[in-house]
């Protein structure tokens, strides 16, 4: 199987390459790289630098399904630049889907965001619910499903709504909300918890990649929209985890973000999807990595930080 997977460079984009790579398929990676490459050599794997927003340029001879995850990533990014992120983050996903019609491509997955919810006080946040979405990259993510299941006749679509994915992979990301304040701790011994009593769903990026490859191999399911998140827990209930590992202070100050929601992925579970990892095994990664080594708290890893020096080049 040949495999189109946009943004394949990132945070969950350098794991899924590799297991599709183990896999044994055929994987052409499209990445603009504004956070680098970690990608082995692989005579299956083709890497191709470019921005995605050049669709026309994307390959797409001899594909037969494309996983996009290519994003300007999160609320602060979203916010740097809204015009960059609704051409990056809807425009060209419709542009993205049409060109894979015309190519006759047979499968479509398109990774959302469970954050389209947006503040949510129902106990459990199944697909059915109406979408509230606060920040411009929420919005992107919720018109992006719409126009993407406008066309489940002519394509196989699965829009995964991801909760906030945490453990360590080597393009590492660490302004997401387990590895962050995990990084506090092993850095600073103090842990800064902002608010804290927001809930948040999540998942370990082991589990994100399985979810993919799960829908790989449900090519002859419908078209639909999936939760895809485990572990509902309070900001302040991840910074105390971590103290069982890590000796820190937890000390809270006043958030302006009010989402919290609680992801229900039942609805993922019954399509045979079962989790393997959890937030204890992410905080066990970043720990390891960083005891090791292999991660230090480097501005790359924070996307805000890296998006901040490039934005104004657009």
């Amino acid at each position: 199987m040949h495999i189109l997977l946009t943004g394949g460079c990132g945070y969950i984009g350098t794991v899924l390459t590799k297991q599709l790579l183990k896999l044994g398929m055929q994987v052409t990676v499209v990445d603009i790289m504004w956070f680098g490459n970690y990608l082995p050599d692989h005579r299956n794997l083709t890497v191709v630098k470019q921005d995605i927003r050049d669709v026309d340029s994307i390959p797409m001879d001899g594909v037969d399904a494309v996983i996009h995850l290519a994003n300007i990533a999160n609320d602060p990014c979203g916010e740097l630049n809204a015009k960059l992120s609704w051409e990056v983050n809807a425009l060209t996903t419709m542009r993205l889907v049409e060109r894979a019609i015309s190519h006759k491509v047979k499968q479509f997955i398109y990774a959302s965001s469970g954050s389209v919810y947006g503040v949510k006080n129902e106990p459990q946040v199944t697909e059915d619910l109406p979408l509230l979405p606060i920040t411009d990259y929420n919005k992107t993510k919720m018109i992006s499903e719409r126009v993407l299941l406008s066309y489940q006749d002519s394509i196989l679509i699965h829009c995964i709504r991801p909760a906030t994915v945490c453990g360590y992979s080597p393009r590492m990301r660490l302004d997401l909300s387990v590895n962050m304040l995990t990084m506090q701790a092993l850095t600073n011994g103090r842990i800064t918890v902002l608010g804290g009593e927001q809930t948040r769903p999540n998942i370990h990026i082991k589990d994100m990649v399985a979810v993919y490859l799960h829908f790989l191999e449900m090519r002859e399911n419908a078209s639909g929209i999936y939760n895809a998140g485990f572990e509902n827990m309070s900001i302040m209930n991840i910074a105390k985890k971590i103290t069982e590992f890590l000796p820190a202070k937890i000390v809270v100050r006043e958030s302006n973000d009010p989402r919290s929601y609680r992801l229900n992925s039942d609805k993922l579970i019954g399509a045979g999807f079962q989790p393997k990892y959890g937030v204890i095994d992410g905080i066990q990664n970043v720990i390891e990595a960083f005891r090791s080594g292999k991660l230090k708290d480097e501005e790359q890893y924070y996307n805000i930080k890296t998006m901040r020096k490039l934005i104004n080049l657009q």
